[in-house]
């Protein structure tokens, strides 16, 4: 078995034969159920791969869902175009390192949708870029934030860089807002909530399903999911250690386990630390030494 660890990149993760815990059913009730939508979780929880599946399902590459839950799910397959900004990488710690990330971006996506010389601040661009990409290809475009909250928590001990950051970000993503008719779906994940509440104070259009009983499953492994992926290699540290599987799988559910993102349901596992056991059949703190 090929395990994923560190690998964040759907089709990678296809194409190259590594093991994927099948979410699908969980993205396909996302995207036919609500358009707008807000996520957190820890970090190193699977956001990243979430957020590289969607664009691959809106971008419609079918033969990549083969054999899991969304082949059967999803008919019309149509493809949208897709804007997906990863602010994770990269050191915010000068004024403008917000505004040079996305002027970056943007220009990426103007090369392929046009530009406008009138649109002369971010916001004005990132809505024009929006608007064309909707007028060019005939679908509603697709919005996808990766870590919404990097900067904000790359600033959090320099009260006025932060400031900077939180009202640059707070403009463009109000686009989200004022473009509706041109959206199909938006998707901003991150790890903290107190950012979102002044970020998206003007933007009342976003579902939160930080702690929906709905979403609970959606990044992480759940204990389910542990034993129908991962039983042989559970079972292989049993023997290893000289104990039963049940014996093996407490102590994995003792050390790993225990993340609720709701009330009365069941607890996730961290797929880096649990992903890191099973690989190198040892236990660790994987996910605190990161």
């Amino acid at each position: 078995m090929k395990y994923p660890i560190g690998i964040q990149q759907f089709d990678k993760l296809r194409e190259e034969g590594w093991v994927y815990v099948d979410k699908t059913s969980h993205i396909h009730k996302l995207v036919t159920q609500g358009s707008y939508y807000f996520l957190s979780r820890p970090r190193r929880f699977g956001k990243s791969l979430l957020i590289s599946t969607l664009s691959a399902y809106f971008e419609g590459k079918r033969e990549l869902f083969q054999g899991l839950a969304m082949e059967q799910l999803e008919q019309e397959w149509r493809v949208h175009p897709v804007l997906r900004l990863d602010l994770n990488t990269e050191k915010y710690d000068s004024i403008d390192s917000v505004d040079k990330k996305l002027d970056r971006e943007f220009r990426i996506w103007e090369n392929l949708y046009g530009a406008d010389p009138a649109e002369t601040t971010l916001p004005m661009r990132f809505e024009g870029i929006i608007q064309r990409a909707y007028e060019k290809t005939g679908e509603r475009v697709v919005i996808l934030v990766d870590e919404y909250d990097k900067p904000l928590l790359q600033a959090i001990s320099d009260k006025s860089l932060q400031d900077e950051y939180r009202a640059t970000l707070k403009s463009v993503y109000g686009a989200l807002k004022s473009m509706d008719g041109c959206i199909r779906f938006a998707l901003l994940t991150g790890v903290t909530k107190f950012s979102k509440v002044s970020v998206f104070s003007d933007l009342n259009n976003l579902n939160d399903i930080s702690m929906d009983h709905r979403y609970t499953e959606i990044c992480g492994i759940s204990e389910k999911e542990l034993h129908h992926y991962f039983n042989e290699d559970i079972q292989k540290m049993a023997d290893k250690d000289g104990v039963t599987y049940e014996d093996m799988s407490e102590r994995l559910r003792q050390n790993y386990d225990g993340y609720h993102f709701a009330p009365n349901t069941g607890g996730m596992y961290n797929p880096f630390s649990i992903l890191n056991v099973l690989a190198k059949q040892q236990f660790g703190s994987y996910w605190f030494e990161t």
